[in-house]
């Protein structure tokens, strides 16, 4: 059977029922918002994961009067310290720090005078582990031992809080991201019920000639599906400039080396793996919200035909 109807024929006007300007921009400001959500969300997992790493594998050793003699009389009681924590399984490095590094240490809380100060001060070793999950009542046990009243610090608690606070700004960038999805329906929506009730004539004739309700929902579907992916994919390349300003601003933080150079590759490096496989997915969403919102609103619109 051959066709009367010219390749590209619009019956139904949808190129003035569904504008190819308003609804793309519309929808390019919603990519935009979730592309920097999405950033809130994978950077805070990447920051959080890397402090964590870095938190979980130190730990702090105190040692009160460092230069008199330990249990063992051969040696000073930081020099026992270290010598216990060097010989022991899962200790990566212990460093002692030096006078200096305790001065510089101390004087964000005592000024420049720290140095200067008359009260003994402990001795602070800087111990690197191999194992973050080591247990650390043995190790505290055996300092004790070697040098009664030595501390050992960890920092249990900040990783709690830092983990608490991740996952508070992860549901916040989650919550963001279903209201955008959420506006991105309602505008396709409004927009589609604006553009069938433009051409109502139009439909009214083409549906009292046979057209089945799932035709002209799917043409309007169609339409709305590819303004809806032309847009998030306009508002996900506008939003790229944005999130590789914020993660070389937010690279120091992460201890990423590689953010210092300069030059396009060690921008793009800067952001998380993660984020490069969800904005292309932007466009693939917004047009499934679209094909999705825009068969929903046509059907329901034809069932109200007399």
């Amino acid at each position: 059977m051959i066709s009367l109807r010219p390749s590209g024929f619009d019956e139904l006007g949808l190129r003035r029922a569904l504008s190819e300007r308003m609804l793309p921009l519309l929808v390019a400001a919603m990519a935009f918002l979730a592309a920097l959500a999405m950033a809130g969300w994978f950077g805070t997992a990447a920051l959080s994961r890397h402090w964590r790493q870095g938190a979980g594998s130190s730990l702090t050793v105190q040692v009160p009067q460092p230069t008199a003699a330990s249990a063992n009389a051969n040696e000073t009681r930081l020099a026992a310290v270290l010598a216990l924590l060097t010989g022991t399984p899962g200790v990566a490095s212990a460093h002692a720090l030096s006078d200096r590094e305790l001065s510089d240490l101390l004087k964000p809380w005592l000024g420049q005078g720290a140095e200067r100060l008359a009260i003994p001060i402990p001795a602070v070793v800087a111990v690197r582990l191999t194992d973050s999950d080591a247990s650390l009542s043995s190790l505290s046990r055996r300092l004790a031992e070697a040098a009664p009243g030595t501390l050992v610090e960890d920092h249990g608690v900040w990783l709690r809080r830092v983990a608490v606070l991740a996952r508070s700004l992860q549901a916040c960038a989650g919550l963001a991201l279903l209201l955008v999805a959420g506006v991105a329906a309602a505008v396709i929506s409004v927009a589609t019920r604006a553009g069938l009730s433009t051409r109502r004539e139009a439909i009214e004739i083409v549906h009292g000639l046979g057209a089945t309700d799932s035709y002209i929902a799917g043409r309007f579907a169609a339409r709305a599906t590819v303004l809806a992916a032309v847009g998030a994919a306009g508002g996900a390349f506008a939003a790229l400039p944005i999130l590789l300003t914020l993660a070389r601003m937010a690279a120091p933080f992460s201890g990423d080396s590689d953010a210092a150079g300069d030059g396009l590759q060690a921008a793009l490096a800067t952001l998380p793996a993660p984020l490069w496989l969800a904005l292309p997915g932007l466009p693939v969403i917004a047009a499934a919200i679209g094909f999705a919102t825009a068969q929903g609103a046509v059907r329901r619109w034809l069932r109200r035909l007399p």
